[in-house]
């Protein structure tokens, strides 16, 4: 480091890095609300999409197309089912994660169309 060794923190300083600290913390109760708003939207984002997906399923079952393209949407839709209940458990990053997988499967089916 090149700072010089009789330089002290200021005691201002020190105070306002604490104040920051605490800031980032925040209150339980903003946390717990965050947390809770991210759990419902993981869980209903993935009900909406499992929905869409078997809908478009059986949709694409009453049409002439290849059988890859229901299935893609079917197994997508299982993946987005999946990403609603992690969701609901809390594990919103991995809900996240399986939402994007499964939306993807699902346009991968789309191509074969």
């Amino acid at each position: 480091m090149s700072g010089r060794p009789d330089s002290d923190t200021d005691p201002e300083t020190a105070d306002s890095e604490a104040a920051a600290g605490q800031g980032e913390a925040g209150d339980p109760a903003e946390n717990e609300e965050a947390a809770r708003r991210a759990r419902w939207t993981a869980a209903a984002t993935g009900a909406a999409l499992t929905l869409a997906g078997l809908a478009a399923a059986v949709l694409r079952l009453t049409r002439p197309a290849p059988a890859l393209v229901p299935a893609a949407y079917a197994s997508g839709a299982a993946v987005c089912a999946a990403a609603a209940v992690l969701g609901s458990r809390g594990r919103t990053r991995r809900a996240l994660w399986l939402l994007i997988a499964g939306v993807m499967v699902m346009a991968l089916g789309d191509q074969f169309d």
